[in-house]
């Protein structure tokens, strides 16, 4: 499949669907030094990108206080960092939206369920920081995620035709019910 970007919108963070991290899982925030620990991660389970030194500081900056309140990690049982999602901010179209940015779980932990309470848990905090809606960007190629996000009521925001056919694109390789409800909220995808 061409990989192209796609972007998604939840017009608000209220009933968000949550799900209980099964044991012995947990998730912490960020604490200082920490981006070295999304690097690993990133370049672990992220086979598309490349992911320098430089990626996390032109991503998220140096404020330490900042990311101790977004960034997430998530945790096995031995305390090893295992995914991280962080609940960012940014203008979309010129509005102040959270942003749920740079979702990633090791391979060997993928598949487990385990990204379901981490992107709940992020579009909390990003309730919890103020933000009342929220958008991501992703890329065609990650039809898992898309399905997920889709499951947590992001839906395709489509700016131009580039968004429509980058959407018509993945629609078939999407789980049915997700594409069709994609396709409920926007008609044009159809």
């Amino acid at each position: 499949m061409e990989h192209l970007p796609v972007f998604m919108v939840r017009d608000s963070l209220d009933d968000v669907p949550q799900f209980d991290l099964p044991a012995p899982f947990a998730v912490r925030r960020y604490r200082p030094g920490d981006a070295a620990t999304w690097l690993r991660i990133q370049k672990a389970s992220d086979r598309y990108s490349i992911f320098p030194y430089e990626k996390f500081a032109q991503q998220f900056g140096a404020d330490d206080g900042v990311l101790a309140e977004r960034q997430l990690f998530l945790c096995d049982g031995e305390g090893r960092e295992v995914g991280t999602v962080t609940a960012w901010f940014a203008d979309h179209r010129g509005v102040p939206h959270g942003r749920i940015h740079w979702v990633a779980i090791v391979p060997d932990m993928q598949g487990r369920g385990l990204a379901k309470p981490m992107l709940g848990a992020a579009c909390s905090r990003l309730r919890e920081l103020g933000h009342p809606r929220a958008f991501l960007d992703s890329q065609t190629m990650r039809v898992p995620a898309l399905n997920l996000y889709l499951k947590f009521g992001f839906r395709p925001d489509i700016r131009h035709d580039d968004d429509l056919r980058a959407w018509r694109l993945v629609g078939p390789h999407l789980k049915p019910t997700y594409w069709q409800w994609a396709v409920a909220c926007v008609p044009e995808l159809a």
